[in-house]
């Protein structure tokens, strides 16, 4: 028989301690859950979205009534337990009383209202559930309203920042000199305080509030020094302080919180206590990542498994659109203690670094907090620093000897390093999460609880899934580019024609970009418009490019590359075959397999190798296969009429016309293309991009097909009489997509899009837009068709020591 566990308080904590329990052994407990609100769980942290109206309440629920029943869960909502006779092994509500074999306390923290004259006035409101947030919407729908809020901390800017988002009047009172004191240092405060005033709210640093003004309503806040800021609602985020009323009244020992230990057990047996109302070693905790910790150990107690909790290093983030900032460990100064600063005022950037025998032992960043991440493991390692010294404060980029891309600096974080600060999930996690199948962020989130919570790891959780997923993953089918523009991808693609724009410069100022250079996401984009809209006349910025496109060779998740050279139509000679296995020997490649593609992939190269190995393959006279490319893939072939007995076609002899027409073009994702020399399709031609399907009265074209995350069949574009008419036909249907689709869409979502039949109209029925079109690709190619390897090798570059680090030039094919 089931032991009867009572829980106290449903909230983040003990809603991740249920989810634990269940998990592991859904028999073991009896669970009974109280809570004083008239709800269950919720996530706490998304309450700031809510407020600006971004989400509902609907959106932040943990844990519904249906979950409560499915898993067996008795709730006692809307009443606050208000006894426990640790004797009796009872806990009493207004109307209820319940027997306990384990009892938890969760009882949360209260928020600290300062002791000022008026206080108590109608309006004064704290900021900590979901009422609070109903009773700031509701004060927000009088015009023109007055909030102040008092407490310069997270949640006060929170609240601050979705007030204004509401259309209030909202100054915010802080005690100390600058913003959020205890996470920052005051040049980072400084540039928050910047932000936040161009946002249109009002900051007082050094503001003691004197008194709360008005007869039984709120009218205005009175400071020390005289200054008098009206008001229709005072939001009190002044702090917190651990709900220990009832563990008193029980007889436990409290001091600041409930002491517990490692183990979550109180000084009573049969009872623990998890989250903020607890104390552990002298500490209090009020972010969610402990917490979460908290509940992981405390279920393993309960289950009769040893667990200690061990508090780990966590970091800080605002969630204030606009407000990018991050803090973590120790930035206070001191004797032993050395900074490394970066400061870029145009762009509102500021980093520093704190140091202590040759550790990172704090960080604090504004405006660029990409390298968070990277910086919190250092932090949390202790890690030696001495040798990237003077490159640190760049990030891995340009400690490691990386791109400027984010992908590689996922790819250089190990694998223990922590993507999701409030779960305590790892890159290992997710990587092993999508090794099991997970491949979308909801997929993550459900699997591994990465970024269930607070969400500011989204981001992050996104490269790590494109990082292993390559452009098969998308972060976020979004209206606009990205968050530096409101304009669509289609919109700007028409405004670059339009206003004859032909730099990434000229784009961003003319197109009213709202950052001064852009993210790793536009600048990509910009860049493919603009080679497709410009050919000959717009010089490719490969800096603007993903990291592999960068350096000819895919990452791996181990942070070396892939080197895949061209067999044109899938055909080779021992010659390439003896150069690619001296390749492997010379470079010491651990893995060569032969690809889906009929290509082989050398696996596991070393980046500094790559100049090198390139030299050696081209000088067998191999160029690159393109794997890594927003392009033309490879040209997969059967071996048709020549050789099977069921060839209708040369489908070999064609799949290598088509690939030298075509290798080396850009296009907004990868392109993979196939000819099969008969229907029964040994080529796979029917779930490529383009797949041709060659029949005795000539060449079925097939489009849009997929065999990826989606899985779709190809559909009939034409069938053609003669070898010209299919590779004129494959051109111009690869031109029209080139020109048309959203950058990272795969034709068969730009299909979706414009319909077959439009494009069966452009291509197909209007002959002469036909020939138009494949007539634009090539001449397109004239100006980008070139292997980068072997170009740096005609230009007498000596390859084993030159870097992939320089961009590359375009030259017209000879």
């Amino acid at each position: 028989m089931s032991q009867k566990l009572v829980i106290i308080g449903a909230g983040m904590a003990s809603g991740r301690l249920i989810e634990c329990l269940i998990d592991a052994d859904p028999n073991a407990y009896d669970i009974t859950l109280f809570n004083a609100e008239p709800r269950g769980n919720y996530n706490r942290i998304m309450l700031s979205p809510v407020l600006s109206g971004e989400k509902t309440y609907e959106d932040i629920i943990t844990h519904s009534d249906d979950w409560y029943t499915e898993n067996n869960v008795t709730t006692i909502f809307g009443e606050a337990v208000t006894l426990i006779d640790k004797a009796a092994k009872i806990v009493s509500s207004k109307s209820h009383t319940i027997s306990y074999d384990k009892l938890v306390i969760a009882t949360g923290s209260a928020p600290f209202i300062i002791p000022v004259a008026g206080k108590d006035l109608d309006g004064v409101m704290a900021y900590r559930d979901l009422d609070d947030v109903n009773s700031m919407l509701s004060a927000s729908r009088k015009p023109n309203a007055n909030a102040v809020v008092i407490g310069g901390g997270l949640l006060g800017l929170e609240a601050a920042a979705g007030l204004k988002e509401q259309g209030m009047n909202v100054t915010v009172l802080h005690i100390a000199g600058h913003l959020m004191d205890r996470q920052l240092d005051p040049a980072a405060g400084y540039l928050l305080k910047k932000s936040l005033e161009e946002k249109g709210i009002t900051v007082h640093t050094e503001g003691f509030t004197k008194a709360i003004l008005g007869e039984e309503e709120v009218e205005a806040v009175l400071l020390e020094d005289g200054t008098v800021y009206p008001a229709d609602i005072v939001v009190m985020a002044a702090g917190i302080r651990p709900e220990t009323r009832l563990a008193n009244d029980a007889g436990l020992r409290v001091e600041r919180g409930i002491v517990v230990n490692d183990a979550m057990e109180t000084s009573e047996p049969d009872i623990y206590c998890v989250g903020e109302c607890l104390e552990h070693n002298d500490q209090l905790y009020g972010l969610v990542a402990p917490l979460y910790d908290q509940a992981k150990v405390l279920a393993k107690t309960l289950l009769g498994e040893p667990a200690a909790f061990t508090p780990v290093e966590i970091s800080t983030k605002l969630k204030v659109t606009g407000c990018d900032l991050f803090s973590a460990g120790d930035f206070l100064d001191g004797d032993d203690r050395e900074e490394i600063v970066f400061r870029d005022a145009v762009r509102g950037v500021y980093k520093r670094l704190i140091l202590q025998d040759n550790k990172i032992i704090g960080a604090v960043m504004y405006g660029d907090t990409a390298d968070g991440a990277w910086f919190l493991q250092k932090i949390k390692s202790g890690e030696d620093i001495s040798d990237i010294r003077d490159t640190l404060i760049f990030g891995p980029n340009f400690a490691s000897g990386a791109d400027a891309d984010p992908l590689a600096a996922v790819a250089a974080l190990p694998l223990d390093a922590e993507i999701c600060g409030c779960n305590g999930v790892s890159k290992g996690d997710i990587m092993a999460a999508i090794d099991a199948g997970s491949n979308t962020l909801d997929a993550i989130k459900a699997n591994t609880k990465a970024s269930a919570s607070c969400g500011t790891c989204s981001g992050l959780v996104g490269q790590v899934l494109q990082m292993s997923l390559g452009d098969e993953f998308v972060l976020l089918e979004r209206e606009t580019v990205c968050k530096c523009t409101d304009l669509s991808h289609d919109d700007v693609r028409k405004l670059i024609v339009a206003k004859g724009l032909k730099t990434i410069p000229a784009a961003m100022q003319e197109l009213q970009w709202n950052t001064s250079c852009g993210c790793a996401t536009c600048r990509p984009a910009l860049n493919y418009y603009m080679v497709c809209a410009w050919p000959g006349e717009y010089m490719d910025d490969g800096q603007s490019r993903f990291i592999n496109e960068r350096v000819h060779a895919n990452i791996q998740k181990d942070g070396t590359y892939s080197v895949v050279p061209r067999m044109w139509g899938g055909i080779t000679t021992p010659d390439e075959l003896r150069a690619i296995a001296d390749a492997a020997d010379k470079y010491n490649v651990p893995t060569v397999k032969v690809t889906g593609g009929q290509r082989i992939d050398l696996l596991g190269v070393e980046k500094e190798y790559l100049p090198a190995i390139w030299y050696d393959l081209n000088s067998a006279g191999m160029v690159s296969g393109q794997a890594y490319a927003k392009g033309l893939r490879t040209v997969k072939t059967c071996v048709g009429k020549t050789h099977c007995r069921f060839g209708t076609q040369d489908s070999t002899g064609l799949g290598i016309k088509i690939e030298k027409a075509m290798w080396g073009a850009w296009s907004p994702a990868k392109f993979k293309l196939a000819v099969s020399g008969c229907p029964r399709n040994c080529a796979e031609s029917t779930c490529k991009d383009l797949g041709i399907i060659c029949v005795d009265s000539g060449y079925q074209v097939l489009v849009g097909g997929a065999a990826g995350l989606d899985l779709l069949e190809t559909e009939l574009l034409a069938q053609v009489p003669t070898e010209e008419e299919a590779i004129e036909l494959t051109q111009a249907f690869y031109q029209l997509y080139r020109e048309g689709a959203q950058y990272l869409h795969r034709p068969y979502k730009w299909i979706a899009k414009v319909g077959l039949d439009w494009i069966k109209e452009q291509c197909v029925e209007d002959l002469e837009n036909r020939k138009a079109l494949s007539d634009r690709f090539e001449y397109s190619q004239q100006f980008y068709r070139v292997d980068p390897w072997a170009e740096r090798a005609s230009k007498g570059v000596d390859a084993h020591e030159y870097s992939p680090l320089a961009d590359f030039t375009k030259v017209a094919a000879e």
